[in-house]
């Protein structure tokens, strides 16, 4: 099995990058999805959300409002601490146990870690590749208005509250640049995957 990183910024294309990856055969594991599930309500992760940060930050069916909950921690770095010390360990425990699982099934899975803050909470270290995702600041403001609908002082706000991508592009094994055509996106993406099957064969051989 080979374990490969995917991150980059926020409305970088990842999504996008990680459907090209499933669609050439890979196992993809959605950090994303994973929280979501994690905050479902009443859930352990749930409950301790309602705890620190209050009722209000509920919709009327009990679930939170995840757009209302990002605008608090990202105006507090404090209370953005307290929502990852809730839902990162317990991220990181099911990314583990899903992988586990397809490597059971399948020893010669190509195994793709979607995860915006792959870098930032050191899972890097513990994958075989990594590949960053890229942006321009201004692609990535227009996909947040027309996703979330941020305002341009609020999509700045989040932008600058992430580790810049340059950073991560120096720990990458593969950079994709998100910043042309979709076409050019899933030439390029298509191209790492191949160079993925390769590095499988390559782990193979030497175990």
């Amino acid at each position: 099995m080979l374990i490969v990183g995917l991150t980059g910024g926020v409305a970088s294309g990842k999504t996008a990058v990680s459907e090209v990856l499933r669609e050439e055969g890979a196992y993809i594991i959605d950090a994303d999805q994973i929280a979501r599930e994690l905050v479902q309500p009443h859930k352990p992760a749930w409950n301790e959300i309602i705890r620190a940060f209050g009722k209000e930050i509920l919709q009327e069916d009990r679930s939170v409002d995840r757009k209302e909950l990002a605008d608090k921690i990202f105006a507090d770095p404090e209370q953005r601490k307290v929502l990852n010390q809730i839902l990162h360990p317990r991220i990181k425990e099911e990314i583990a146990r899903r992988a586990r699982e397809i490597g059971q099934k399948n020893p010669e899975a190509i195994v793709v870690i979607d995860a915006p803050l792959l870098v930032e909470l050191g899972m890097h270290h513990k994958v075989d590749r990594l590949i960053v995702v890229t942006s321009t600041q201004t692609q990535q403001m227009e996909r947040l208005k027309k996703r979330d609908g941020r305002s341009p002082e609020e999509a700045l706000r989040l932008l600058s509250s992430q580790m810049p991508v340059e950073e991560k592009e120096k720990l990458a094994d593969f950079v994709v640049r998100n910043e042309g055509s979709l076409e050019e996106m899933k030439k390029r993406a298509k191209e790492v995957f191949k160079e993925l099957k390769r590095g499988m064969l390559q782990k193979n051989k030497k175990q």
